[in-house]
Order: C-alpha cells, then structure tokens, then sequence
C-alpha cells in the first residue's frame, strides 16, 4: 500500500489532535472537533478529531495537500499522548474480508457495530454495509494514499475516549494498516494496551482470490507485493528471485497501476527465468465485488495482460508450482498425498 504525501503541511500548524490546522482556527466557537482542537471555518474538514484541509487538497493524487512531486511526504505524527485529557477509548483494526457483506466475519460486524467512530480508506467505507455505517456517531474517510493521516486520526480520537474502529480490505496485517498504527501509537507516547488496542482478522485476498480459482494455495506460498512506494523495486526483485526459484505458489498483490507498469513487466521477466511459460496463472479482479473477474492462463501469457482491465491494483495474481495444473477450469495445487496413500 501507498502512503499518503503533504508537501504542503510546512505552512500549518499542529493541532492537539495531530492534524494540522491553520493559524487563523484559533477560535473554539467554529470548531467541529471533538478532540478539543479548533478549526476553521474556511477549511473543508469533516475531521471530528481537530484535523482540518483545505479544498484545494482535495486535488492531491493521495488524499492530501500536496504538491505535484510524488516524492513529498505526508506531514509528521503531531500530537502526543500527553495532549489528551480524557480516558483513553479502544482502537480496534477490522479486516473487511474480499469486498461483499457476506465476507465480513461476524466479530468484523460486531466490532464495526460497537464503535463511535469508523476510519478508512473511502473506497472500503463503501463496503460496509449501511446498516452498520447508519449506527455510527461518526465516519471519516480519506481518499487513496491517506494511510498515514487516517490511521494517525484514528488514534487520537481513541486518545480523545472514543472507540474507533479503522477499517481495511482483506485482514489488518497483510500490506495493511496494524502495524503502522501500533509504530504511531508508540511514537505518541502510547501504549497498546491503553487504547486496548485489537485486531479483527479478515480474509486476505489471497485466499478470498485462490477459493475462485479452485486449490492453488494448499502447499507452501509466498506473497510479494509489486508496489514500490514503501518498498524499493530491487528488493522487491530480489524478493522475487528468490521464491520464484524455489518451488512455492506464490501470490502477487499491487501488480499494476498506471504509474508503473515497468515493476509488472520485470516481475513477468523474473517468474519466466525461473519458471516454464506454461506454468498456470490464476488471475482474480474485484474480488467478492461487483466487478469481480476470474481468467486462468499461463504465465507466458501474463505480461501482455497487464494491458487489459482485468489487471489493476484490485487484482490479485497467484502464480502456480511447478506441480500445479488445471483440471475442469481450476487450478490445483497437489499437497503431496499421492506419494503417500493410494486413491
């Protein structure tokens, strides 16, 4: 995942809730906040927490004011524990599962049920079903890229005494948002344990995508991400050249987007020195969502696709072993049973 950038955040000041605010938001009889923290009233923020932007940021690429270099950085963690007066409420991480209400789990429902306030990504706020979103006291969202300013919103309202729930595709902790909140939380001056921080797991993509390709996944697999923003692209080359070459199915996750469609095609490169072209490919778009799509191919086939809409950054792709095959439009991958018992 991507993370948010604010080439902008030079010229703000720092609220007691850890998002910035302008110097003119001095007056508390205009503030929305329900950390306490002023904002004004020129600014378009729908922030309860004291974090305010402007409309022009809704411009930005990422979410955030920025700037048109990509290489800017969101703003720093701003408010520490020692800012908030209240009783600490719960932060609680929610996997959502593969995108459709029947994937959630029935504690990720429960928890989303139980909390104040709910924090995501927009385009996950839409995957929760109304009936839980019309319970809540307060939902913030950010647009694509705003992980490190939601995440840190989310905590501070739970410094504030709120229970908050940040939400999240597939499970909290594959290329998601658990672990950075527990690096702010500690860059805070916070605890885990006095928020009562939890995580809800979900279904991760990789399984949600390898359960419509059939059983791909049921010996050793890898997962790789091919997105460069947090991770450099010869790490993760590297990374690719080192399970390609042992015999794991491996699940490749961000294999796309228009910014670059070079690591796609050097990571096609890399699989084909260290695998055959026939090796079978599962190809999984929008999974469990409205748009969802499923192509079975092989992998040397696989770089000319990336041309096609069936891959973005909403598809997963799985890579099979040099054992796995396809029978009756499904891939398998053997778990090694026929060298043991006759059947």
């Amino acid at each position: 995942m991507s993370t948010d950038t604010n080439a902008d955040a030079d010229d703000e000041s720092t609220s007691k809730c850890g998002a910035s605010t302008s110097d003119a938001s001095t007056d508390t009889s205009s503030s929305g906040s329900k950390c306490g923290a002023s904002s004004s009233t020129d600014d378009s923020s729908e922030s309860k927490c004291g974090a305010s932007s402007s409309a022009d940021s809704s411009s930005s690429s990422c979410g955030g004011s920025s700037s048109d270099d990509d290489s800017s950085n969101e703003q720093e963690v701003g408010a520490t524990v020692d800012d908030f007066d209240a009783e600490p409420g719960q932060l609680i991480a929610v996997g959502l599962g593969p995108g459709h209400p029947e994937g959630m789990t029935d504690r990720a429902k429960a928890a989303l049920l139980e909390a104040d306030h709910i924090v995501g990504y927009t385009t996950y706020i839409d995957l929760i079903p109304d009936e839980i979103t019309d319970e809540a006291e307060d939902i913030y969202d950010t647009p694509m890229c705003g992980e490190v300013s939601r995440t840190e919103e989310s905590i501070d309202r739970a410094l504030a005494g709120n229970d908050v729930a940040i939400v999240g595709s597939g499970d909290p902790n594959v290329y998601a948002l658990s672990g950075l909140a527990l690096e702010i939380l500690e860059s805070k001056g916070a605890t885990a344990s006095m928020v009562d921080f939890e995580v809800v797991p979900g279904v991760p993509a990789a399984q949600s995508c390898a359960a419509r390709l059939g059983a791909p996944l049921v010996n050793d697999t890898v997962s790789v991400s091919l997105s460069d923003h947090l991770v450099p692209m010869p790490e993760i080359e590297s990374r690719l050249h080192s399970v390609a070459s042992e015999n794991f199915t491996i699940t490749i996750y961000n294999p796309w987007s228009r910014k670059r469609r070079e690591n796609f095609e050097k990571a096609c490169e890399i699989l084909l020195t260290h695998r055959e072209p026939d090796t079978p490919v599962g190809i999984v778009h929008g999974a469990g969502r409205e748009d969802e799509e499923v192509m079975i191919t092989k992998l040397g086939e696989l770089e000319e696709l990336g041309e096609s809409e069936i891959i973005d950054m909403t598809t997963t792709i799985v890579v099979g072993t040099e054992d796995t095959y396809v029978w009756d439009d499904r891939m398998v991958t053997p778990r090694g049973y026929e060298t043991k018992y006759d059947y």
